[in-house]
């Protein structure tokens, strides 16, 4: 079905609706919480959460695209306020100014072969942790973005904030990133 044509009776009151919708989103919602708060529990916590409140919210929803930037941004805001509220430290990685040549990580062009396997891997988790590093706001624009894969608009949306803003933490977000990650793959 047609999310569009589901989102319609979700907002009628069909309790099927709202089951499929859960079952569709549920999986980028917790994988959106876990990115931001690196805890299971948490993103476990913060994807139930979400559809507490898109159920409580479903007389707001105007259409499937409102739908979509709802429930992203409720599994933002809420993944941001428990990072909060956890007090979670942060290494700043903003020690130096200047800025180094960039350094093109791209994962997909590396193959496939069992030699690039364990590369792969280790390389996604030397940039999640570096991704980790990043402060609150520049991380969770780049998961959305970049991780994600939604649009600047979108990440937008979610975060409540200017597209500008979205382009900005962008920026700095991949130069801060690219510099930590110059220091550890050689």
């Amino acid at each position: 079905m047609e999310l569009r044509d589901l989102v319609g009776r979700f907002i009628q009151g069909d309790q099927k609706a709202f089951t499929e919708l859960v079952r569709r989103y549920e999986r980028k919602v917790y994988s959106i919480a876990y990115r931001i708060l690196e805890n299971h529990l948490d993103a476990d916590e913060v994807t139930q959460e979400t559809f507490v409140r898109i159920y409580e919210k479903r007389h707001e929803i105007r259409d499937a695209s409102f739908f979509t930037s709802l429930v992203l941004r409720i599994a933002t805001n809420y993944a941001i306020d428990l990072l909060r509220k956890k007090q979670r430290r942060f290494i700043s990685v903003d020690d130096e100014t200047e800025m180094m040549p960039a350094v093109e990580v791209e994962m997909a062009a590396l193959t496939e072969a069992p030699d690039f396997a364990l590369l792969n891997e280790e390389l996604a988790t030397i940039i999640d942790k570096g991704i980790g590093l990043l402060p609150t706001r520049q991380r969770v624009t780049i998961i959305l973005h970049d991780v994600e894969g939604y649009s600047k608009t979108e990440v937008a949306m979610a975060m409540g904030c200017p597209e500008a803003t979205v382009r900005s933490n962008l920026h700095v977000a991949r130069a801060k990133l690219k510099k930590w990650l110059a220091k550890r793959i050689k």
